[in-house]
């Protein structure tokens, strides 16, 4: 069985204390040789001058493959391919293109009255500068604002026609999720890459909340299994098991590529890439 590729998600630091947790946790996994990482946007692109910085930082100082989250919010068409352009200057080959959410409390989104109307619009646009490989978000579970059982698989066509490369899957908690959902992928004629996004679990709280919002379904048995963990104090166990188990039987469906959202903290996820044998490649000094 081949060794899955992996990549790893970051988000750019709000704080001096956050600065230091998101440059130890790229110290902790870069050793791992992902295929590449990423950056993400704030809701409402709040953190885009963070996140330019990052992503300038990580390819400057540790040598790694970085994408940039790139979003439609609040922003023109000229704004927007002006930040995509500092990309490119950085020496920036890659971009995560989503139309983005809007600030928090806000409302639905509404496109900027000079900006791109939806993610597909972004992608083409990216894609007609030629200097980007360019992967979209996908969703295994219906998006909140899909309007019916098909929309998502005809959006993630959408946007790999307009000249996106790869998808990376919103996270979800059993393997058959994404194995139905690649399934449809391919009988919609979607040929490109969609690699499956993982959430090691830190907190389960956490992860309950955050999968209310992108609407994951949290299984009735793994609830009531963390409920038991955390009162016995196992949740770190737990959760470890669970994700090992979750990507090894992606592995022994053919999935080559892991992509995981690190919540910018390392030790789970460098502890499930260690329970799948996926440990830093040793590499050996010249001999004069």
């Amino acid at each position: 069985m081949t060794a899955p590729r992996l990549s790893f998600e970051f988000f750019p630091p709000h704080t001096l204390d956050a600065s230091f947790r998101l440059w130890e946790t790229v110290q902790a996994l870069a050793p791992l040789d992902p295929e590449y990482v990423s950056v993400t946007y704030g809701a409402g692109g709040t953190t885009r001058e963070l996140t330019h910085e990052a992503v300038k930082t990580i390819g400057q100082h540790y040598g790694l493959r970085v994408a940039a989250h790139l979003t439609c919010v609040d922003a023109s068409r000229a704004e927007t391919l002006a930040i995509a352009e500092s990309y490119a200057e950085a020496g920036v080959t890659d971009i995560v293109a989503l139309r983005g959410d809007p600030p928090r409390g806000s409302g639905a989104f509404v496109p900027h009255p000079e900006g791109f109307a939806n993610s597909a619009e972004l992608v083409a646009a990216l894609a007609a500068t030629g200097k980007f490989q360019i992967a979209v978000g996908a969703y295994p579970e219906p998006h909140p604002e899909a309007q019916n059982p098909w929309a998502d698989i005809d959006w993630l066509k959408r946007k790999i026609d307009a000249g996106a490369s790869r998808a990376i899957t919103q996270f979800f908690f059993e393997a058959e999720t994404f194995l139905r959902f690649r399934d449809a992928c391919a009988r919609a004629g979607i040929t490109a890459p969609v690699v499956p996004g993982i959430l090691p679990v830190i907190s389960w709280d956490g992860a309950k909340r955050f999968a209310q919002r992108c609407n994951a379904h949290v299984p009735a048995k793994l609830d009531e299994a963390f409920a038991h963990a955390v009162r016995d104090g196992r949740e770190e166990l737990l959760a470890l098991t669970q994700c090992s188990v979750l990507c090894e039987r992606l592995i022994e469906e053919g999935v080559e590529e892991l992509h995981f959202y690190t919540l910018n903290r390392p030790q789970m996820t460098r502890d499930v890439c260690a329970a799948l044998g996926l440990v830093p490649p040793v590499k050996l000094e010249k001999v004069a």
